[in-house]
């Protein structure tokens, strides 16, 4: 269902977890995910804990899909010294081509305990439906 846009992606996600280098909007970090087929619908979970929803952005253009999210850093009084800053902030983003089989226009989105969760319906054309023979016509029907 999906299909990947850019096959050196992984790679960078790779080198920027490694550098500790965080995303810009010219150069986004890579956000984690999962996707898998739940019944009629396509599920897509994006880890983007820390993030308010305010900060998340979903659009779909034709087929493509684009999540970019921001984690800014906590508002901090001038008298705070930070001892240890593991936390990645920054500009995340991932496109993802959805296929066809996909119902865009229905697309839902839930976000709790930092995971970003989409559910796509799978279109009904894409749905597997049986094929009859007519009695005496030799063409086939399609009854959906």
């Amino acid at each position: 269902m999906l299909m990947r846009t850019d096959p050196f992606r992984e790679m960078d996600r790779i080198v920027q977890q490694l550098s500790g280098t965080s995303g810009t909007w010219s150069k986004p970090s890579v956000m984690p995910m999962d996707a898998y087929r739940e019944g009629d619908e396509y599920v897509i979970a994006f880890d983007l804990p820390g993030v308010s929803t305010e900060a998340i952005d979903i659009d779909v253009e034709r087929n493509m899909l684009t999540v970019k999210a921001e984690r800014r850093p906590v508002a901090k009084a001038d008298s705070v010294k930070m001892e240890l800053s593991e936390r990645p902030l920054g500009v995340f983003s991932r496109q993802i081509m959805l296929a066809d089989t996909l119902d865009t226009e229905h697309i839902a989105a839930d976000y709790d305990a930092g995971v970003l969760t989409l559910r796509i319906p799978i279109a009904e054309r894409a749905k597997p439906r049986k094929v009859s023979i007519g009695a005496g016509s030799g063409r086939k029907q399609i009854s959906g």
